[in-house]
């Protein structure tokens, strides 16, 4: 039986597998055994930038010393008579996985060495490409835990005048990119206050980012700050981790409790800061960065300067454009807004109906508030909840004008006191003590205006009033 073939002479099939290595889709590169190009395909040329003419002929070591092609698998596989692979970069900007094979006679002599050259250009786009968006992700999920955080921050409530003049300096401010450190008392309400100066800025479309530096261990401090690299130490993820100033790029990043940052992580955020660029731990490269810097502290940082506690000069790097927030014994006349708006929230979100009786409200406006703000918030939160009435009472506010909520609150007997007969008359009576208070704390009407938050003439006008009323002459 005669085998058919569909190659009728030995130069048809030469012709035939040409046209096979044309057709391929991977370059294929072909030198005899003392790697002299004698072959390579079109899909080579389009893969490399170059052409036959180029190569066809030219020895290997030639092309390498001139610098033609940067590495050579089939010098290589002429040395070890063993099939390599390597990864290879050409000026097309394209990335291929090339292959070189041996081919023996039979008497084991190398004859040819063919190399496969196999683009990978698009799988490492994709690859990038799947890596942004495995980044986004990473970055949509950080900015939704933060933004599920200010979800509960209590928008300003402002009717005094100290507090005013705050917003005042704080809408001054925001549309700039100026660094902003806000100084005062716990539970003052200065995330509230970074939050409007963030909102009114021109960075309001992007992230608005807080770290509290006082919550996060010292050993994972700069990790959360500034990310790290992949393998950057045990258990570090597979891909690595941006961190919060990366997170924040272009938006605003809240530095709470800045006080309490280690003296070695001081030295970074002055970096970041001037440089507007960090470095991830294990990393070798500087990323660049555009974030807005928002302070806040409730420490002395000057005090903590003089201890070498804190970087003289991240102090002014930080302390360009202060803002002092008076604590809420100073703002008296946002207590009472405070307090019905507390409890407005509380009731709209309960169902309930409750309201605070004339001498509770004496009571909230008389009280030291310690805790500032924050304190205010538990207080009326507690009396919702302790209250059997609509009206919250004294007894249910639990507090007491000369002390906190750790002292004992008003008994049953102290309920039934006579409320005063004329409540106008008693609240100027006592803030005709405060006015006294402050001057002799301070000796000069200046100084105890500026502590009870009011101007010098309001101060005097006051004053004189009340020294002119009999009910206050001693």
């Amino acid at each position: 039986m005669v085998k058919s073939s569909i190659f009728s002479t030995n130069s048809e099939a030469a012709e035939r597998l040409n046209d096979i290595i044309e057709q391929s889709f991977d370059g294929i590169f072909i030198t005899d055994g003392n790697a002299t190009v004698i072959k390579i395909n079109h899909a080579y040329e389009t893969i490399t930038g170059l052409s036959k003419e180029d190569l066809l002929g030219r020895n290997m070591e030639d092309l390498v010393n001139e610098k033609i092609i940067s590495q050579s698998g089939s010098l290589i596989v002429k040395e070890s008579k063993q099939p390599v692979t390597l990864q290879q970069y050409f000026k097309t900007k394209k990335q291929a996985l090339i292959t070189s094979s041996p081919i023996f006679d039979k008497s084991g002599n190398l004859i040819m060495i063919v190399t496969n050259v196999r683009d990978l250009t698009e799988i490492y786009n994709l690859k990038q490409a799947v890596r942004k968006k495995e980044e986004k992700v990473e970055r949509l999920k950080l900015e939704l835990s933060h933004l599920q955080d200010l979800a509960h921050t209590e928008e300003l409530i402002i009717q005094d005048d100290a507090s005013l003049s705050v917003l005042l300096l704080a809408r001054r401010v925001a549309p700039l990119d100026t660094t902003v450190i806000l100084l005062g008392e716990t539970g003052v309400g200065k995330e509230v206050l970074a939050h409007y100066i963030y909102k009114n800025s021109t960075r309001a479309n992007n992230s608005f980012i807080k770290v509290n530096c006082g919550a996060i261990p010292p050993a994972l401090i700069e990790s959360e700050l500034f990310g790290y690299d992949k393998g950057a130490f045990t258990g570090a993820s597979s891909t690595g981790k941006m961190g919060l100033f990366e997170l924040a790029n272009k938006g605003t990043l809240f530095l709470d409790e800045v006080g309490e940052l280690p003296k070695d992580m001081q030295v970074k955020l002055l970096r970041a800061i001037q440089e507007q660029e960090i470095l991830r731990v294990g990393g070798t490269k500087a990323i660049k960065i555009n974030t807005r810097i928002i302070a806040a502290t409730n420490r002395n940082l000057e005090e903590l300067v003089q201890q070498n506690k804190f970087r003289e000069d991240l102090y002014y790097r930080l302390t360009v454009f202060p803002i002092y927030i008076p604590p809420l014994r100073i703002r008296k006349n946002d207590i009472v807004p405070l307090a019905k708006t507390f409890l407005e929230r509380l009731n709209k979100k309960y169902g309930f109906r409750k309201s605070l009786t004339a001498i509770s409200l004496q009571l909230l406006h008389e009280y030291n508030w310690p805790g500032n703000i924050r304190e205010l918030k538990n207080v009326i939160e507690r009396a919702v909840v302790i209250s059997t009435k609509d009206e919250i009472t004294p007894h249910d506010l639990h507090i007491h004008v000369h002390g906190g909520l750790n002292e004992k609150p008003l008994s049953t007997k102290e309920k039934a006191t006579p409320l005063p007969e004329n409540l106008k008359e008693t609240l100027e009576s006592i803030e005709y003590n405060y006015l006294k208070s402050a001057y002799e704390q301070y000796g000069n009407v200046r100084d105890a205006a500026k502590s009870l938050g009011i101007t010098a003439s309001t101060f005097v006008r006051k004053r004189l009033r009340y020294e002119q009323n009999s009910h206050h002459t001693e």
